[in-house]
């Protein structure tokens, strides 16, 4: 059984990348990867992830607290924000529908595998990786302040997540 990873880490020590698999959804993310090198996403300045499990208490009369917790289901959301402004997160998130005439009928929403990996240089092999699976953006926004960086932001849901450690 593997140890757990016991090392601190900040944004420094973390690189984003996609992966895709096959199929309409994949293969359309997989274009958009391939046009635009998205391993590794460049110039992020700030990722989130949120995995949130809806739990319904159980209470039963006369009591005050309750007696049971159900899981419920399971979502999973998140944000990336990005400093190099180049079309890449639109497309990836829209598909066909980011090219240059607008399409005539639907088109594919691509979908792609989203890798968080940090690993801390001062205690190389020693690495956190969270993957989180079956990835579409659902906003993307575009922020021209007067005196600072012009950032893209997107948001996104999943399917599912897994976590990984390695440690030397």
């Amino acid at each position: 059984m593997p140890s757990a990873n016991t090392h601190v880490f900040t944004g420094l020590d973390g690189a984003i990348s996609v992966a895709v698999e096959s199929g309409p959804e994949g293969d359309a993310a997989k274009a958009v990867n391939d046009a635009y090198g998205l391993t590794p996403v460049g110039r992020a300045t700030g990722v989130t992830v949120q995995v949130t499990s809806d739990m319904k208490p159980f209470h039963e009369l006369g009591q005050r607290y309750a007696t049971e917790l159900r899981p419920g289901n399971v979502n999973i959301s998140g944000s990336i924000a990005r400093a190099h402004v180049n079309g890449a997160l639109l497309k990836l998130m829209l598909g066909e529908g980011a090219g240059g005439t607008r399409p005539a009928g639907a088109f594919v929403s691509p979908s792609f595998n989203l890798s968080l990996r940090l690993e801390n240089q001062g205690f190389p092999g020693n690495s956190a990786t969270v993957t989180v699976h079956g990835v579409k953006l659902d906003g993307w926004s575009y922020d021209m302040p007067e005196d600072d960086f012009v950032l893209e932001q997107v948001t996104f849901r999943a399917l599912w997540i897994s976590g990984a450690d390695t440690s030397a």
